[in-house]
Parts: structure tokens; C-alpha cells; sequence
């Protein structure tokens, strides 16, 4: 999954202990490497790295997740299937916000100005390549812009540019809507399996 997926299920500011400790290692955990690099973290925050971490294991493992890379190999992606769905994932969470975030009060572009805020006021915390990622983040907003098929586009098309040997990425925008209905079907489905083993699992649980 890719950061809106990541931010979301970290919980909630009303019922989960150390919530923000919480936003911050599931944040960090992008570029937080081993053992060493979890450890160099207060307890709180590494707490937040595991459900990262325990997020991005689930998601590899499901088998509908599976048949959604599978088809996205096919389209000719190869490798880099597995990123072009997790960025897509967060498309289809943006276009259906409502339908995906617990709190029906908080619009996507509400809950986005509230995280770019929160990671911003720590971003000492983060390590340096995201603390210059999260500025263009915050300056572009790109959780609000994966809502938009413009928005998916560029996450894929700079992500292209910046991984090595990654330039197919450019073209996974478009393998990814073209076929549109299939992936929503699979993300519709994996989404509440997500959810409630995040849930189940809990932050508290990953110490």
C-alpha cells in the first residue's frame, strides 16, 4: 500500500494511544531499514514502523492482491507490478474517500491537511530523503491529487524517473485504467481484510 492506505490505517486521533507517534513510524517506516534502523526510534514510533511493516506483508500475501500484480505483469509492467498497485490502490481510496475513512465528517482534503501538518511539525523525526519528499508532498498535495487519474499519472511518472531501471513505470497509469473496474473490484474487496487485520493486530500489539 502507498502512503494514503498507510496514513489512514493508522488509526484514529479519538481512540488510539499515541496516535501521532503512531502517524510518524508508519511514515517513517518508508525509508526505516532492519533492526538497527527500527531500534534508533522511541518505543512509540516503532510501534508505528511494525504496522508499516506489518501492512506491507499482508497486502504482498493476499491473494487478491496477487491477482492484481498478476495482471498488471501481464499488461507488461513485469517487477513493477507490485508498486504500480499499491499507487493505484491509493487512487481508488482517494476517488471513494467517504466509502473508505471511518470518520464521515473528514473529507479527503481535510484529512490530508491535517497529516501534512502533523508530519511537517516532526519531520526532524523522519529520515532526510522524506523530509525532503514530504515537502513536495505537502507543497503539491498529492494525497488529495491521487483522487484524479492526473494525480496517479504523475505519482508513477516521477516514481519512473527516480527508480532505476523503473522507466516502464510511465506506463503504468495507464495499464492501471484501462483496466479500471477490475482493480476496484479487487480493491473493494481486499480493502475491509486490510482493515480489520490492521485493526485486529493493532499498533499496541506490534511493541
Amino acid at each position: 500500500m502507498n502512503f494514503l492506505a498507510h496514513l489512514l490505517l493508522s488509526g484514529s486521533p479519538a481512540t488510539t494511544p499515541n496516535y501521532t507517534d503512531i502517524v510518524v513510524g508508519n511514515f517513517a517506516a518508508e525509508a526505516v531499514r532492519g533492526r538497527a534502523g527500527l531500534e534508533a526510534y522511541p518505543a512509540a514510533v516503532q510501534r508505528g514502523i511494525r504496522l508499516h511493516r506489518f501492512i506491507d506483508s499482508f497486502t504482498d500475501a493476499h491473494p487478491l492482491v496477487r491477482r492484481t500484480t498478476a495482471r498488471l505483469r501481464e499488461s507488461g509492467l513485469g517487477k513493477w507490478a507490485g508498486v504500480v498497485s499499491d499507487v493505484g490502490f491509493d487512487h481508488l481510496l482517494a476517488r471513494n474517500f467517504a466509502r473508505y475513512h471511518q470518520d464521515a465528517t473528514e473529507p479527503l482534503a481535510a484529512f490530508a491537511q491535517r497529516h501534512y501538518a502533523l508530519l511537517h511539525a516532526r519531520r526532524q523525526e523522519l529520515p532526510e530523503r522524506l523530509q525532503h519528499m514530504l515537502h513536495y508532498m505537502r507543497r503539491d498535495d498529492w494525497l488529495t491529487g491521487y483522487a484524479q487519474p492526473q494525480g496517479l499519472e504523475r505519482a508513477l511518472l516521477g516514481l519512473s524517473r527516480r527508480a532505476p531501471s523503473g522507466a516502464v513505470l510511465a506506463t503504468g497509469a495507464a495499464a492501471f485504467l484501462a483496466e479500471l473496474p477490475a482493480y476496484e473490484s479487487d480493491f473493494r474487496e481486499f480493502w475491509p481484510e486490510l482493515r480489520a487485520a490492521a485493526e485486529l493486530t493493532g499498533a499496541d500489539r506490534l511493541a
